[in-house]
């Protein structure tokens, strides 16, 4: 079997291998694919890293559990930082106010409060066009739900 690379051409007096330049074409290829995959391979090795929730978050890092949530001293408070911005008043986004223990039990009640502020699927989620809220802050709430929702 003769060796692709000896064949050679006569031409203008002159001898040159006619699979010289490809095989050079070849090893550039693969050689910029090697490091091509090399340069994706480091930065997907540099870019993994753990995701610490007491780091992203570190206010749900000290959440302690309230053993009597109520709707004046804990979720209105809650409400008031992260929702009454928009749903407050008489010009509340949506006609959806939560400024009142009246008008947050009809939302907790129909399960439309404890949807948006988890960004449960079908809910439209809350605060719209901010983070969500905390999960130490969601949980108050949810505490408050469970334990009756009561009104003091």
């Amino acid at each position: 079997m003769t060796n692709l690379k000896t064949i050679r051409c006569f031409r203008n007096k002159q001898y040159f291998s006619i699979f010289h330049l490809p095989v050079r074409i070849a090893t550039f290829v693969n050689a910029g694919i090697i490091k091509f995959l090399g340069v994706v391979g480091a930065l997907l090795l540099v870019g993994c890293y753990y995701d610490k929730e007491e780091i992203l978050y570190p206010q749900s890092a000290n959440c302690t559990p309230i053993a009597n949530p109520t709707f004046t001293t804990d979720v209105l408070p809650l409400l008031n930082a992260k929702c009454n911005n928009c749903h407050a008043g008489s010009s509340a986004s949506a006609g959806i106010r939560l400024d009142s223990f009246n008008e947050v039990i009809k939302y907790v009640n129909n399960g439309t409060l404890t949807g948006s502020i988890n960004h449960a699927s079908g809910f439209s989620p809350m605060p719209k066009n901010g983070s969500k809220m905390s999960s130490c802050d969601i949980q108050k709430i949810q505490d408050w739900i469970t334990m009756g929702a009561g009104s003091n």
